[in-house]
């Protein structure tokens, strides 16, 4: 781990000050839960952390009104563990709680986990921690390099949204949820307020894949807001994983319908552990309105889900394990009372 030096500001402009004047080797830094791991790993190499955990105000969950809004300190055992959510909005509950353990949910916040990093293993150890893969090429780590997961070992990597330069899985659960829920973010940078859609927070790779997060420089997230919705009754977060105790996903599914009877008024569907982003199934959603959930239908709608998604040499199970999740989720779902 490199050198750095720390400051703990007491507001979000103090914070937005100290970031501007430290210049482009600054870091937000709130639970550290995943910072931290990158630095000891070489990957982030910070000149400046900025503790945001002194800012006063963000650390409520507020469930009033027409919509939910979480402060970005809210501890994600916090969030997973209000009643609203746990009511009326199983699928934002149980994407937190499935996301780690309880020590990690103590310490994570639900303003940092919108930015993980992937866990691509070339990614996290191309500079030899790991001996099946020493020194690889990553373009993410370093820009123009290469990426040694396409073509090489890529189970757990992308199918849908890959680009020529990185195959990398977004690696979150929470921001899934969110995503498929229309949620949005409350930011504050050097240029002042603005509101952006979670969604619209993750670019694909492109060309370009380590620029990976939609924010302005020196911005930190405030909130999240998610519009209260019925849909939240019925809804699920669907996680497939190779071992049951806090894994990251080998496909997962965010699932909210509204239901007018027996048939879809509405459907939401969100991916992950498939996609370069949190991927919206919108033509899934779609298809699905008017119809009964049931096998047949469910399974229809899943497979439309991963329309397009393109197999590497070994990740070629998840299209059809991704397909089959979202069609448990779906009646998973249904299943639950309005």
């Amino acid at each position: 781990m490199k050198p750095f030096t720390y400051a703990r500001p007491s507001s979000a402009a103090e914070a937005i000050g100290a970031f501007s004047a430290a210049g482009a080797g600054a870091r937000y830094i709130a639970g550290g839960t995943s910072l931290y791991d990158l630095m000891k790993l070489d990957i982030e190499r910070p000149q400046h952390l900025i503790d945001v955990t002194g800012i006063a105000g963000l650390d409520r969950v507020e469930t009033a009104g027409d919509q939910l809004r979480f402060g970005a300190l809210v501890p994600m055992s916090v969030a997973a563990g209000d009643e609203t959510l746990l009511r009326d909005y199983p699928l934002l509950a149980e994407a937190l709680w499935k996301a780690a353990s309880q020590q990690l949910r103590n310490m994570a916040t639900v303003g940092g986990n919108l930015f993980q990093r992937t866990r691509c293993m070339y990614f996290r150890n191309g500079n030899g921690n790991l001996s099946t893969v020493g020194a690889a090429p990553c373009n993410k780590r370093e820009p123009g390099a290469g990426c040694a997961a396409i073509g090489g070992l890529d189970r757990g990597q992308a199918v849908l949204g890959q680009s020529a330069s990185c195959n990398a899985v977004s690696p979150g659960d929470w921001p899934v949820a969110l995503t498929a829920m229309d949620a949005a973010v409350e930011l504050l940078g050097p240029d002042g307020p603005r509101t952006a859609p979670v969604a619209g927070l993750y670019r694909l790779p492109g060309a370009t894949p380590h620029l990976e997060f939609a924010l302005k420089p020196g911005e930190i997230v405030t909130a999240i807001t998610v519009p209260k919705t019925p849909a939240g009754r019925r809804s699920t977060y669907h996680k497939i994983r190779d071992r049951e105790s806090y894994a990251f996903a080998l496909a997962s599914a965010a699932v909210a319908l509204e239901m007018e009877g027996d048939r879809v008024a509405s459907a939401r569907i969100a991916l992950g552990g498939v996609a370069t982003r949190p991927w919206r199934a919108s033509a899934a959603e779609r298809m699905l309105v008017g119809r009964r959930i049931d096998a047949d239908s469910s399974m229809e709608a899943g497979r439309a889900a991963l329309a397009g998604a393109r197999a590497g040499r070994h990740n070629g199970f998840k299209i059809e394990l991704a397909a089959r999740t979202v069609a448990d989720a779906l009646l998973i779902a249904a299943r639950r009372t309005a």
